[in-house]
């Protein structure tokens, strides 16, 4: 889709099927036999090609219903402007006697079927319908498919807690401007999702994001990893070899760890952070680059700094904006959200319908420490989905570490408000309804629930779609 392509339309009005016929008596008769569908489309009529063609600039539409032969701009003119703007839009060629050839011609160029003059107005109405299921199919697969990217890309930020929402503000404010963000915060507990979800939302969303750990690479080799090196600059240096600050060059390169740099790294990434500029290794001449540096630290990085194994500059540099991430055990009413987040993943991912916790679980889930954060719940969710031999999972297969001495079989509702598991599941319901786009059949599916349930829930939370 080029860049004069248009979104489809959005779920709060009804997809639009567009009619070009330059005989006025048979456009009216199309918008009536159209007008049939009821209200799962609207009718839009222009009088000729360039009339339709306007029409589409502004408002999009999900089929365009178009007669093969009109003065100036034909069907097939119409047809390409359309396919290209947009190549899901279905477009339904209306001939005369004489044109099934040319008709034909247009379902070569990619056009969804043909209905030949004089038509039968079921017909028509059928060719119609099933062109506006096949848009609304294709649009909702592609829909799916960009929440599957963004899933691997950069995951979500789930909670419900104020510390949760914190992030998501600083995450909004530090995308919004293209300033360097440190990120701080336990092992596992989500700094690079942040970082991803900062690049995914700013403006350089559609060029690279690159990470590099800076404790996972050795010291000697963390150089020519980030800024590469020239043919010769040392044996085995056999040809040039571009860095991962060129790699990521117009994007985002994520520093995770970047309390373990060396000091020798950190005197180079800040000349990098202030003017754009290295120098690979053997190189005599400087690389320029645009790229936008968010780094993670693991460690306090002001207690660094005073203790003389970090540059304050660099320090000043790098947290243009901060983003502090609690520990887990410091936001205990996430635990039981971020719990059913990820059964909803894995029990699909793994091929396991599961739906849910027992209450021990969940109050052996809330009273754990989580010394391993979010990356540790997420682990300990699958080892339970695969374990299970009931559902909803039972303590059975809780481990070991998070029973002993936390009382396994304790109430979740000693840590959660006596109405959290309600709000827990109105969230999720609400949640899935909003990324379905209303549509409560596939909510109920996605669920693991009948349409008639789902009602009932959607009706006792009052939960408005």
């Amino acid at each position: 889709m080029n860049g004069q392509a248009m979104a489809p339309a959005t779920p709060a009005s009804p997809p639009r099927i567009l009619v070009a016929e330059d005989d006025r008596r048979m456009r009216e008769l199309i918008a009536a036999v159209l007008g049939e569908i009821g209200t799962k489309a609207e009718i839009v009529t222009a009088a000729d090609a360039h009339e339709a063609m306007e029409l589409f600039e502004v408002d999009h539409a999900a089929v365009v219903v178009t007669d093969l032969r009109m003065p100036g701009a034909g069907g097939l003119d119409l047809l390409k402007f359309v396919r290209q703007r947009d190549p899901q839009t279905q477009v339904v060629m209306v001939t005369g006697h004489g044109t099934v050839e040319s008709a034909v011609a247009a379902l070569k160029e990619g056009a969804y079927d043909y209905v030949e003059k004089p038509f039968d107005t079921v017909k028509l109405r059928c060719v119609v319908e099933n062109a506006l299921r096949h848009y609304l199919l294709a649009t909702e697969n592609e829909r799916l498919r960009q929440q599957q990217r963004n899933l691997e890309q950069g995951g979500e930020i789930i909670g419900a807690s104020q510390a949760r929402e914190r992030i998501e503000r600083l995450i909004v404010a530090a995308a919004a401007y293209d300033s360097s963000v440190l990120v701080s915060g336990p092992s596992g507990s989500g700094k690079e999702l942040v970082a991803r979800q900062i690049h995914l939302r700013s403006a350089r969303r559609d060029r690279p994001f690159v990470v590099i750990n800076c404790a996972a690479i050795p010291e000697t080799l963390v150089e020519s990893e980030l800024f590469g090196y020239r043919k010769g600059a040392f044996t085995g240096a056999e040809r040039n070899k571009i860095g991962l600050f060129e790699a990521a060059d117009g994007g985002t390169l994520f520093l995770d760890e970047v309390n373990n740099a060396s000091m020798a790294l950190q005197a180079k990434l800040l000349r990098v952070a202030q003017d754009g500029v290295f120098y690979p290794v053997g190189a005599t001449e400087p690389v320029a680059v645009d790229v936008r540096l968010i780094a993670a630290t693991n460690q306090p990085i002001g207690e660094l700094v005073a203790e003389g194994r970090f540059r304050e500059d660099l320090f000043y540099r790098l947290s243009v904006i901060e983003i502090p991430i609690p520990p887990l055990r410091e936001r205990r009413e996430d635990i039981p959200l971020l719990a059913y987040y990820f059964l909803n993943k894995h029990s699909v991912r793994l091929g396991k319908p599961v739906t849910g916790f027992r209450t021990a679980v969940l109050g052996a889930l809330m009273r754990y420490d989580w010394p391993g954060n979010v990356r540790e719940l997420e682990n300990v969710v699958q080892r339970m989905i695969i374990l299970s031999e009931s559902d909803p999972i039972g303590p059975e297969v809780v481990p070991p570490r998070l029973s002993e001495g936390s009382g396994a079989q304790a109430r979740a509702l000693d840590l959660l408000s006596p109405r959290s598991l309600d709000e827990m599941e109105a969230y999720f319901i609400a949640k899935t309804l909003r990324e379905t786009k209303g549509d409560r059949g596939l909510a109920a599916e996605i669920l693991g629930i009948d349409k008639s349930t789902l009602w009932r829930k959607v009706k006792r939370y009052g939960i408005e779609e």
